[in-house]
């Protein structure tokens, strides 16, 4: 990848969940593999996340979400993403999200949804063949 197709990756850890080895884990594989990674830290509100990857003009966000609270959290970043004229950034989840609620964080716009002990290069196979640079388009 040439550095003008470098993707911009924003990492987010939304509500109360400090658990984020897994974010700070897969923030380092995704930069060895060529990928410019913002990783905003544990505690965020949805708005900040919103906000950063706008701000950062992003090409995908990855939400890692341990706590349970992943609809509305969801639901509140796609919301506030669109409220600030972001709503055109992809937003992948993953974490402890049970198969119920895949086809709901679809329908709110989430492109995919990896699981727990999904292979990191699985992730980093589907941003190179799903999400292009939006400083490209």
């Amino acid at each position: 990848m040439s550095h003008e197709q470098q993707l911009r990756v924003l990492i987010g850890k939304p509500g109360l969940d400090p658990h984020d080895r897994g974010a700070k884990i897969l923030a380092v594989a995704l930069r060895d593999a060529g990928m410019e990674v913002i990783y905003t830290g544990i505690h965020q509100t949805p708005e900040s996340i919103a906000s950063a990857a706008v701000q950062e003009d992003v090409d995908v966000i990855l939400l890692s979400i341990l706590s349970g609270a992943h609809l509305p959290l969801t639901s509140r970043i796609v919301e506030s993403l669109k409220e600030r004229g972001g709503g055109d950034i992809p937003i992948l989840c993953g974490g402890i999200i049970p198969d119920r609620d895949i086809p709901v964080l679809k329908d709110l716009g989430v492109k995919d949804v990896f699981g727990p002990m999904t292979p990191i290069q699985q992730c980093i196979d589907y941003l190179k063949r799903n999400i292009s640079s939006r400083s490209l388009v």
